[in-house]
């Protein structure tokens, strides 16, 4: 069995962003505002390595949270250097970065392959120009593109990250982006719903009542239709919401602490929903890792669909891949 991918996560919250998008308090997502060092970097390390199961082929280190390639250079190379040493010897499989769009050029390509960086994640958000003027991102769609195309001409594994509920925003423009991420083919791609943060413009346009966010059955309803989309174009989504907020600084938006397994629910939902014509009583196969999907948090799927009249009981099957769903009469 494949081990899982593990990440060594080092968060450089917001060094090296040129504008304040109008979502983004980078101190309230991460729950940190200080610089880590070359030494946060190796005391993290060595306290991963030490963990059960610890898997040196797998796993990882992560600079996350800013804009790894805008940070100063004598900074990023330090933190660099750092990292690079455990790839040398083989304590980790590499390197993994998240940054701007705009923040790519051929010179940080070259030496971000020097110090052993294997991935890039790319905040796309949108490519809606329009959307990203009205969040201030500070960069266009069109630099998306040149960025992703130039990530992979330099061979490294290219992540997109998108957001949907934005300023501005609308689903029928999330589903454009989504399209066109898929044009890009990255190897991955995150979706986050939009929350509005305390200390945000976001903050202000929500309490002037000129933002309304999603409701969370909306956001739902939305992500599980990109996730298909993406799956369907052997896309790998690996992230689906906010792994966590800092307590207390939450004004709006639809988080949930379980939002990816909702999202998951209502693709299966959908799914079998379109194989079901007859009503009558069933039993849903699905692979045993999907089990828990098929049948929705509380049960929420199987109680759904008995509404509708087709009362379902849920059996795993080995011989099934993810998303595929084998319908009986019982």
């Amino acid at each position: 069995m494949t081990s899982r991918h593990a990440n060594i996560s080092i968060f450089v919250p917001h060094f090296g962003c040129p504008n304040m998008c109008s979502f983004c308090n980078q101190k309230h997502i991460t729950g940190q505002n200080a610089a880590p060092t070359a030494i946060d970097v190796i005391d993290a390390v060595n306290i991963a390595v030490k963990t059960p199961n610890y898997n040196p082929h797998n796993t990882e280190i992560a600079f996350f949270g800013g804009s790894f390639t805008a940070i100063d250079r004598d900074y990023m190379v330090e933190l660099l250097n750092a990292a690079y040493s455990f790839v040398k010897n083989n304590v980790v499989s590499g390197i993994r970065i998240s940054t701007r769009p705009d923040a790519i050029d051929d010179e940080v390509l070259c030496l971000l392959k020097n110090y052993g960086v294997t991935s890039i994640e790319l905040g796309a958000q949108s490519l809606n120009d329009n959307v990203l003027s009205a969040n201030n991102r500070g960069h266009s769609a069109d630099d998306v593109v040149n960025a992703s195309n130039l990530i992979k001409q330099y061979g490294f594994s290219l992540g997109l990250q998108m957001m949907t509920g934005l300023y501005g925003d609308c689903d029928d423009y999330c589903i454009t982006t989504a399209n066109a991420i898929i044009n890009l083919q990255p190897d991955t791609v995150r979706i986050y719903p939009t929350i509005v943060l305390k200390n945000t413009d976001l903050e202000i346009l929500y309490n002037t009542d000129k933002y309304k966010p999603q409701s969370l059955e909306n956001a739902v309803n939305l992500c599980s239709k990109l996730l298909f989309m993406f799956e369907q174009a052997n896309i790998k989504v690996i992230r689906l919401g906010l792994h966590s907020i800092e307590q207390g600084s939450y004004v709006a938006g639809p988080w949930h602490p379980a939002f990816s397994e909702l999202c998951y629910s209502k693709l299966y939902f959908n799914k079998v929903k379109s194989l079901l014509t007859d009503k009558g009583n069933y039993i849903l196969y699905v692979n045993p890792s999907s089990v828990s999907k098929m049948i929705g948090q509380h049960k929420n799927n199987i109680k759904e669909l008995k509404k509708i009249g087709f009362d379902c009981i849920v059996k795993p099957d080995n011989t099934l891949t993810n998303y595929q769903i084998k319908v009986e009469r019982r």
